[in-house]
């Protein structure tokens, strides 16, 4: 690859489109692919883990995304946006780690992992124990990894990296109608089970105790 400078990047950057860059890179300045890549890191390793349920694997196949993405760059044809036809490569490449990983593993060790998820609630700590606002990204970040995995990946998409229902759908080979239904179902799940975490903890919230307690008195 041509050697540029991160900082000539990051330059370049800021106002080319994502088409923009892809044509730059077809061209020959390949290291304007890093361009893609920063642009896109945090969206495919959020819908990566979003399927499979792993930091590590994740990150691994957002690196095999990145590889097939650019050894394809030329059957991108521009009928979507670039950025849905990236994500869609990742998905793709998500579910065949998935698929791989379902073959290789037990049954057993599976439904294990699925209960450890399921008990992830227990290890969050308490708002005496931490900043409110952590707290409540520690819960949400639970609640989404308890979801079915079918509904946790519209989510990300939908709720968290914002696409359109046209773009999630395109991106999980789903219709829109399934992608909403799918959506509904994401949201409903979730707040059961952020009220179930919450709920236990709401008595304890707001007291008036201790040193506050003692000086009004």
């Amino acid at each position: 690859m041509t050697m540029v400078s991160t900082a000539a990047i990051s330059t370049a950057a800021g106002a080319m489109t994502d088409e923009e860059v892809v044509a730059r890179v077809r061209a020959g300045e390949t290291a304007l692919f890093e361009v893609i890549m920063r642009r896109y890191n945090q969206r495919l390793f959020r819908v990566t883990r979003s399927i499979l349920g792993n930091d590590d694997e994740a990150e691994d196949v957002t690196q095999d995304a990145y590889v097939r993405a650019y050894e394809h760059l030329d059957q991108f044809e521009g009928r979507a946006r670039f950025s849905t036809w990236l994500t869609k490569i990742a998905v793709h490449e998500a579910l065949a780690r998935l698929r791989a990983r379902q073959r290789l593993v037990e049954i057993d060790a599976s439904s294990g992992s699925i209960e450890d998820a399921m008990n992830l609630e227990s290890k969050i700590p308490s708002p005496e124990q931490d900043l409110l606002t952590h707290r409540t990204r520690m819960v949400l970040e639970a609640a989404v990894d308890t979801l079915p995995a079918t509904y946790r990946s519209v989510f990300m998409l939908r709720e968290i990296e914002g696409l359109s229902t046209a773009e999630a759908a395109e991106c999980l080979d789903l219709s829109e109608m399934s992608v909403e239904v799918r959506l509904h179902r994401a949201r409903s799940l979730l707040r059961k089970n952020i009220y179930k975490q919450t709920g236990a903890a709401s008595a304890g919230a707001f007291q008036f105790l201790g040193v506050r307690c003692d000086r009004m008195v």
